[in-house]
């Protein structure tokens, strides 16, 4: 059964209006700070990768129609949290406002991958930038800003969840295959405290043509910029890291039907399902440490 049209409906019901819902009229200047202010250029250029993502996604996924159509709810929406972002610097800071050349430097093509490899991953990025972004609402002191990344939250959430609804479908479909696929990206995504690297999709590498500058971060004007925006600046520390690996496994736990509560055990059971499948696994990053 196709979900596009169940998810669209559900999607359509609670979207916001970037006029009528965002407190333009609340803005204070005295509460944005340059800091700030350049933190929300560099998470408009960051959401406007969306852009290539979805030529990936339509390209690695020409077998299924169903998700194919779900890329124009997903893409509306994360381009529209670009737009809001970058809605607001012109409004307020329009010297900070990214030019078209910053957007378009980080269009560039992704290689082709996996599809159930690639759905797992931004099903992990989906939960690590809804945490990232409440995180975000709490550290700004300006309340349009503070209400802009409360919405934007609440959508990577929405989205979240209807990537596990093509997780479970896959499974339903694919059975152990798409399990070895979600639990080999699971466990590099639940070991990030191994990992100095921010594990989302835009801080991965996706064309070996261009190394190094094949991640959507090192295309950015400052590509060091996330890395201290999470440490240094909205402090996503330990505890809100542990937030986004204890929900990647909750969710996976339920997918799979047993309880896995941590990256060891995941990566146990990816060995199971690898050994069931009897074929060679591919190479995981960290693997060793993961083990």
């Amino acid at each position: 059964m196709m979900l596009y049209p169940e998810l669209f409906a559900s999607l359509e019901a609670v979207r916001w209006n970037m006029e009528r819902d965002i407190p333009w009229a609340q803005f204070d200047p005295a509460l944005l700070t340059d800091e700030q202010a350049l933190t929300i250029k560099m998470n408009a250029i960051t959401e406007w990768a969306a852009l290539p993502a979805t030529e990936m996604f339509l390209r690695d996924n020409r077998h299924d129609s169903d998700f194919s159509a779900f890329m124009s709810v997903w893409f509306y929406e994360e381009q529209k949290h670009a737009l809001v972002l970058i809605e607001y610097l012109r409004r307020f800071r329009p010297d900070l406002a990214p030019s078209e050349a910053e957007l378009h430097a980080v269009r560039f093509e992704f290689e082709p991958a996996p599809p159930l490899e690639t759905l797992m991953l931004h099903f992990c990025g989906e939960i690590r930038l809804n945490h990232w972004y409440r995180r975000a609402a709490q550290w700004h002191t300006e309340p349009v800003i503070c209400a802009i990344y409360d919405f934007i939250s609440r959508d990577e959430a929405r989205h979240g969840g209807a990537y596990l609804r093509y997780m479970r479908k896959a499974v339903s479909e694919a059975g152990d295959a798409a399990r070895a696929a979600f639990s080999r990206i699971g466990v590099l995504m639940t070991s990030a405290k191994r990992t100095s690297r921010a594990l989302h999709p835009t801080n991965l590498h996706v064309n070996r043509t261009l190394f190094p500058n094949d991640t959507v971060q090192s295309r950015t004007p400052e590509p060091g910029w996330l890395e201290r925006w999470l440490d240094e600046q909205i402090r996503f520390d330990a505890d809100w890291e542990q937030r986004v690996i204890e929900r990647i496994l909750h969710n996976l736990s339920l997918l799979f039907g047993r309880s896995i509560d941590t990256a060891q055990e995941l990566n146990r059971y990816r060995r199971e399902l690898v050994q069931r499948l009897g074929v060679g696994a591919p190479p995981l990053l960290g693997d060793s440490q993961a083990a």
